[in-house]
């Protein structure tokens, strides 16, 4: 009896923080068909248009579509800056898997003079926040003339260097009697990285993607700073424009703009998982 009870204690102490953390999505979700007075009332108090505290209903006392109608048919700016942050994502996940990839096979699986040195360069860059890079990177891009474009973005984040050295850490886990049985027969440079490589170290290949995809859909400061033009903005600039006004719709446009990363999420988090681990093993 007293072993049932210290478990319903332990699954309510662990509920608690479970149901604080999905509150905000059901909030999202609650207020996507909510109708803008009723928000109004809720929140005004926080943005100025009211007094007293916030509050929040979990159900809608009068629920209606016309936020997810304003979204879809009226909003032609939301789908354009949805598709701008999908080709943002895009670009940099192709560059990951044309350069990074590559990058980091070479670094876990050949020795090379000043190894050691490129190893502990990608951990800095890697520790270096964006705030530090920025003007040099600004440099760069306007010498190249390609500030206020979406390559400005892209560039840079095809090169970054956490996902390279999430792929190292699976990849220098290969066994080294699995590469070298390959290669005894007779299979070239190339072909053990295609057939052994991706293959055998696809848990870390997939869980620096998809860190890196949820790294895309929150970029902020980066197409802040190198995009002057609005029609280049991705979806992660639309949001703060919105005002107390339109506030149904941008809790429905919040809505929408998590699923494509909910979904990454959810089919990636073993993968996540693994990549945790893997980054935490010290060299």
């Amino acid at each position: 009896m007293k072993k049932k009870i210290t478990n319903a204690i332990c699954i309510v102490l662990l509920l608690i923080p479970a149901v604080l953390a999905v509150a905000p999505l059901l909030f999202l979700l609650t207020g996507s068909v909510m109708d803008t007075s009723e928000i109004r009332e809720y929140i005004g108090p926080v943005l100025g248009d009211g007094e007293g505290f916030a509050v929040w209903r979990l159900f809608p006392m009068y629920p209606t579509l016309v936020n997810v109608i304003e979204l879809f048919f009226d909003s032609p700016e939301f789908f354009q800056m949805f598709w701008n942050s999908m080709k943002i994502t895009a670009g940099i996940l192709t560059g990951q898997l044309l350069f990074g990839m590559p990058a980091a096979w070479g670094l876990a699986q050949y020795e090379f003079p000043g190894k050691r040195a490129v190893y502990f360069s990608y951990i800095v860059l890697m520790l270096m926040p964006f705030q530090v890079t920025m003007l040099s990177e600004y440099i760069v891009l306007d010498l190249l003339g390609l500030t206020d474009t979406l390559s400005a973005v892209i560039l840079p984040g095809m090169f970054l260097t956490f996902p390279p050295f999430l792929m190292y850490r699976f990849f220098s886990e290969i066994p080294p009697a699995l590469i070298e049985a390959a290669r005894v027969d007779g299979a070239g440079e190339l072909a053990v990285f295609f057939r052994i490589g991706i293959p055998v170290g696809s848990s870390g290949i997939i869980s620096a993607l998809v860190l890196q995809f949820l790294e895309c859909q929150s970029m902020v400061e980066q197409p802040l700073i190198f995009l002057k033009t609005k029609r280049l903005w991705p979806l992660s600039l639309y949001l703060p424009e919105v005002d107390l006004s339109h506030a149904g719709s941008a809790l429905c446009a919040s809505f929408v703009a998590l699923v494509p990363a909910l979904f990454v999420f959810l089919y990636g988090q073993d993968y996540l998982e693994q990549g945790i681990v893997a980054s935490a093993i010290k060299e």
